[in-house]
This record gives structure tokens, sequence and C-alpha cells, in this order.
């Protein structure tokens, strides 16, 4: 169970990232433009947070049946802030949950708001600031602190 999460968890977090960021260019492009925020537009403000919020969803499953945030090894000093366990068991959650909720802020404002630029604007605003969370909260595989692959296999 928990290598199928792993999976889905590193697979989905592509899905995120590359609608998070669609919906970004689709906001600038809005503004820049002065373009009518449309259907399709909309589709993406809605599926963008939806996805985080499956993405939330296994992240929480994983985290709950996860070795790494039970059990602390008994590792090494070492001379970081903060180590792997400690990342993950605190900082990656409460970021990620941090950026789902600045992400479902900025799809229900932008859903509410009166005029299209003032939707696209919105959009831009709180998904950039999420996109700027999730990147500080993703374990790259250059991270110091908690280095994951890229692509996760069963």
């Amino acid at each position: 169970m928990h290598q199928i999460l792993l999976t889905l968890h590193s697979a989905n977090r592509w899905l995120v990232l590359i609608f998070l960021i669609y919906a970004i260019f689709l906001s600038a492009r809005g503004i820049l433009r002065s373009r009518a925020f449309g259907k399709h537009d909309n589709f993406i403000r809605h599926f963008t947070a939806t996805i985080s919020h499956v993405q939330l969803m296994l992240g929480l499953g994983l985290y709950l049946i996860s070795p790494t945030v039970k059990f602390n090894s008994a590792i090494a000093e070492t001379h970081l802030w903060i180590d792997e366990h400690n990342f993950f068991r605190y900082v990656h959650i409460s970021l990620m949950i941090i950026s789902v909720i600045l992400i479902t802020i900025g799809s229900a404002r932008a859903r509410r708001m009166q005029t299209d630029g003032e939707k696209f604007k919105t959009m831009l605003l709180w998904f950039s600031l999420a996109l700027f969370v999730i990147f500080i909260a993703i374990p790259w595989p250059f991270s110091p602190v908690a280095n994951r692959p890229f692509f996760r296999s069963f």
C-alpha cells in the first residue's frame, strides 16, 4: 500500500505542477491581452484546484503510513538545520497544506470576481504564491535535506 501511494503521489505532483503552471500562464496571458475569462479558463481554474486536493489526500494518506514519518532512525548528527525525517514530518506537510489552501482561496476568489481582469489577476496572484511554496516544499533530487527522484516506479 505504501509503495502504491508513494508512486501515485509522485506521479500526481507532475499533474499539479503542469496544471498550476498552465493556469498561471493563462492568467498572465489573459491580463496582457485583455481576454475574456472563458469556459476553458474556468475549467483550468477548477481542475487545478481539484487535482491539488487529490494530491493532498494522497499525501495525507501517505503521511499516515510512511515509515519516514513514523520512525526516526538513529542518524548521526548532521550540521543541517533540519533532517530528512523532520522535513517530511513537519515542513513538507505544512507547506503543502498551505499551498493547497492558497490554490483553494485563489480558485474560490477568482470564481466570485465580477470582471474578467479581476479573475485573471486573482488566479495569477494566488496560484503563483502557491507555486512558490510548492517549489520550496518538494524534495528535489538536488536538495541537501531530503532528496527524492524525479520519477518513482512501482
